[in-house]
């Protein structure tokens, strides 16, 4: 697990039909209702993180949102992020106990 995992900004590039698609109510409404990140809880499973995360990220991506609703977006990133990597250490701290401290390769 020396990998980094990095949570860096949304780079908006647009190509033809994404302003249209933007107008739908989807992505935009979701996050415009979504409470500030300090207030939501985190998920009870890595899994469910990470599917919110992903979800997140598809509608970051998109950059469109207004400037509010991108901090707020990327803020709620961070911490799924952050609960993600905390699950993930958790579980290779598990596996070295079981392995003898000797994280063995998977074959």
């Amino acid at each position: 697990m020396g990998e980094s995992l990095n949570f860096s900004p949304p780079v908006p590039v647009l190509a033809k039909g994404h302003c249209q698609a933007l107008k739908s109510p989807t992505i935009a409404n979701t996050m415009a209702k979504t409470p500030p990140p300090s207030s939501l809880s985190l998920p009870a499973t890595y899994e469910a993180a990470l599917q919110e995360l992903e979800a997140l990220i598809s509608g970051l991506e998109l950059g469109q949102l207004p400037l509010e609703q991108l901090l707020t977006g990327y803020q709620r990133g961070a911490q799924l992020l952050a609960f993600c990597k905390s699950k993930l250490e958790a579980v290779e701290t598990q596996v070295r106990v079981l392995e003898g401290a000797e994280l063995k390769p998977w074959i």
